[in-house]
């Protein structure tokens, strides 16, 4: 029986109560949300990593000085005010009043100060404004300065942006952790708090209301506004098991699958008392990452090579089907539909795999025959058939792979690896989603930094793309920004930066006893509540 049939059938007979039992809580109501976001947490530190679900869970525990909202803009979140210098050099920021942390501790200018400070340590944006500033202090209780030596225009949405880190505020106690070490104290300034003792890696995690939190006036907008909950509790219920998810979304035993899996879709709109919708209409940029500091991936003209030999069909078929309206082909980096999208440079890929031009430019590269160490993240759908694809398509080319299946936990501790060799725990390739929202710009675009060994895991080095990231945020006019955004691209294709394997759109789904689900580039549990 082919895979997808065996998804089929297993999702036709729900999940059946015990097992589930065995990681959900006794607690129910319609003041408990049971959600199945799309991994575990590998740790929960959101600084520290750019893990998504990190991301998302932190979200509910800390809040953010700024925040995006459904139109892009930067919004006030913690922040009740900012003054720019007429010169661009100098920046007021004055926090809201009344802010607490969970420890009944108020929120003081220090603490947004400390936060800033490690999460610019780690944030490639942040590192960007950093190299330009003069100086970084709190003024009194309320109020911080930021001083620049030259202006930088983006720096609301710099604070404001999704992508990860995002400007988090922990108390100065926490913040001033190494930034390169996982924090083990979790007191937020968030909507909710984390309930330690109840967190179960590789199980569940669960968070309750925190009634000291003081929510914006205005309507909730994503990542911005008054962030007001209607649950007591939120658990997050770890399930690899994607049919196993599904059941357990029809017998009720939870409330919200984060990313079901794709084949299991349509199992689910037909199924009664269920809701879908897409997750984010901006979408996901998948990709092929590969160590540019490991041979072969250090020769341009064998990342060039895979780069040819590339059908976006293939990934995409095998990731969501072939609905036209839920994937499309994109001949380069930016997020297709967005004001920079360009396929400027883009001619390799758009020949859709030319397998036989591929292989004569591995052949003259003078590739070894050496293995391949490929990471597949089993436990995600995307990672895992994307890979499957990717092993392929390499042994197709003539590469000697060797796909190594962990889960996705491993994978984000090996990949950290630079130079090891793949006997040694090191690595050569591993596929890669970046929502879309990150993507549609170079400010929150962590997989597009070339600067080498400081670059995103993979290490490209690629001076066209630096320069053009620098000029793009020096920019004043969208104009200039597009500009700018074809001369990137040009120069990731040339270098390699990552190898694009398509555009795609997934949907999420939640029993219909959920109101207020939404599109968004995450999942938004503000203003949602569930009916009795």
């Amino acid at each position: 029986m082919h895979r997808r049939s065996l998804l089929l059938a297993a999702a036709a007979t729900p999940l059946s109560a015990p097992l589930l039992s065995r990681r959900a809580s006794a607690h129910a109501g319609s003041r408990v949300l049971r959600f199945v976001p799309q991994g575990d947490l590998a740790n929960l530190d959101p600084i520290w990593g750019t893990s998504y679900q990190v991301r998302n869970a932190a979200l509910l525990i800390w809040d953010t000085l700024y925040g995006v909202d459904s139109n892009l803009v930067p919004r006030r979140q913690m922040i009740e005010s900012e003054e720019v210098s007429e010169d661009g050099l100098t920046w007021n920021f004055r926090l809201r009043p009344g802010l607490v942390f969970h420890d009944g501790q108020p929120v003081l200018a220090r603490d947004a100060v400390a936060s800033l400070r490690r999460w610019a340590a780690r944030d490639v944006t942040g590192q960007r404004i950093v190299q330009n500033q003069e100086a970084l202090v709190a003024l009194d209780d309320r109020n911080f300065r930021w001083t620049l030596r030259r202006p930088f225009p983006k720096m609301l949405y710099a604070l404001a942006k999704s992508n990860t880190p995002c400007t988090f505020v922990m108390p100065e106690r926490i913040a001033l952790t190494d930034p390169f070490k996982i924090i083990d104290q979790y007191v937020g300034s968030g909507p909710m708090r984390l309930v330690k003792e109840e967190w179960q890696p590789g199980a569940r995690i669960v968070f309750e209301r925190f009634d000291g939190y003081r929510p914006r006036e205005e309507p909730a907008s994503w990542m911005a506004g008054g962030k007001r909950m209607h649950f007591d509790r939120i658990e997050w219920l770890i399930m690899p098991d994607g049919s196993a998810a599904a059941g357990a979304l029809q017998t009720g035993e939870v409330d919200w699958l984060e990313t079901p899996v794709p084949d299991l879709v349509p199992v689910l709109e037909r199924a009664a008392g269920i809701s879908t919708g897409i997750a984010n209409d901006l979408g996901v940029v998948s990709g092929i990452r590969l160590n540019h500091l490991q041979p072969p991936f250090d020769d341009v003209r064998v990342r060039r090579a895979i780069l040819t030999a590339v059908q976006q069909d293939d990934y995409l078929s095998a990731i969501v089907g072939n609905d036209p309206a839920m994937r499309r082909s994109m001949n380069g980096f930016f997020t297709p539909g967005t004001p920079l999208y360009t396929e400027a440079g883009g001619e390799m890929l758009r020949a859709g795999g030319d397998l036989g031009k591929a292989k004569a430019m591995l052949a003259h590269s003078g590739y070894d025959g050496r293995k391949i160490a490929m990471l597949i993240a089993q436990d995600s759908f995307v990672a895992k058939v994307s890979g499957d694809v990717a092993v392929d398509m390499f042994r197709r080319l003539g590469l000697n792979v060797d796909p190594i299946a962990l889960d996705f936990g491993t994978v984000q501790a090996r990949r950290i690896n630079k130079r090891t060799p793949p006997e040694q725990g090191g690595w050569h390739s591993f596929q890669v989603s970046h929502a879309g929202t990150d993507c549609i710009n170079p400010a929150a675009y962590l997989g597009l930094r070339a600067d080498g060994e400081k670059a995103w895991f993979g290490w490209p080095d690629s001076p066209g793309v630096e320069r053009g990231i620098a000029d793009w945020f020096a920019s004043t006019s969208l104009e200039e920004e597009k500009a700018i955004a074809e001369r990137i691209n040009r120069a990731a294709l040339e270098d390699v930066v990552f190898v694009p394997t398509g555009f795609f759109l997934a949907k999420q789904a939640w029993r219909s006893s959920v109101r207020g689900v939404v599109t968004a580039p995450i999942p938004v549990f503000w203003e949602t509540s569930k009916a009795a």
